[in-house]
């Protein structure tokens, strides 16, 4: 199976039967790695419903006559749009042909924002994902701050890769995530939410250094760098 990370949280997981992405946020994205045009996957999973996660959705979706995997009330927005959707919501899980998807809480926002009406389309609650696939697990955390409930995922996840946001201002900073990469257990955490604009600036290689502190086994993917699980 391999990974490749996408720049901001989008992620791209391709096992050779099935390819997915995760909150393919491209266009617009001064780090992607790739545009709308060149992702090829059967389903696009999403955690909420601001745009640097949203993103190229409709258009990948429809490329691809791919299935949206999504938080109800997101699921029903991306459903109007004339895509295929499978809605899920926090705490509920279900087993798809390339693997079992189960959403977790996340702390944030979900919302859309409509520039030039100043409005703002509420899209549920936000969430996490934890993707069993390929005999492997992985949790990706969406936009979240810290929350206790990370250690039940971790005893109750045998996770062996989580993407943790690192940037603070709008998720955790690199403090509170590093408690979260202890709760969570995973074998290996890649940072990311980080670096794509100034406010959310950090040091992705510092806080690996501290994962390996830790004893956590830790990896900085730079958009377009792939590996594999």
């Amino acid at each position: 199976m391999e990974i490749q990370f996408l720049g901001h949280a989008a992620v791209q997981i391709d096992t050779g039967k099935h390819a997915l992405i995760i909150d393919p946020f491209l266009s617009g994205n001064p780090k992607a790695s790739v545009q709308p045009g060149d992702v090829k996957v059967d389903y696009v999973l999403l955690t909420h419903g601001h745009g640097d996660h949203v993103g190229d959705t409709i258009e990948i979706a429809k490329n691809n006559d791919a299935t949206v995997i999504a938080p109800f009330e997101l699921a029903t927005y991306m459903g109007w749009q004339g895509l295929n959707v499978h809605p899920m919501h926090i705490g509920g899980s279900h087993t798809f042909d390339f693997g079992r998807v189960k959403l977790t809480q996340a702390f944030h926002g979900s919302g859309l924002t409509v520039d030039d009406e100043q409005r703002i389309i509420y899209m549920g609650m936000p969430a996490g994902i934890v993707l069993e696939i390929e005999g492997k697990s992985i949790y990706h955390a969406g936009d979240t701050g810290l929350f206790s409930d990370m250690k039940l995922i971790g005893e109750r996840h045998d996770i062996d890769l989580a993407f943790l946001p690192i940037g603070d201002n709008f998720t955790m900073g690199p403090e509170d995530a590093l408690d979260a990469a202890e709760w969570v257990k995973a074998k290996k955490v890649v940072p990311i939410h980080y670096n794509t604009f100034p406010l959310i600036e950090q040091d992705g290689q510092g806080f690996v250094n501290r994962l390996k502190e830790k004893g956590i086994d830790g990896e900085v993917l730079n958009p377009g760098d792939k590996m594999k699980l």
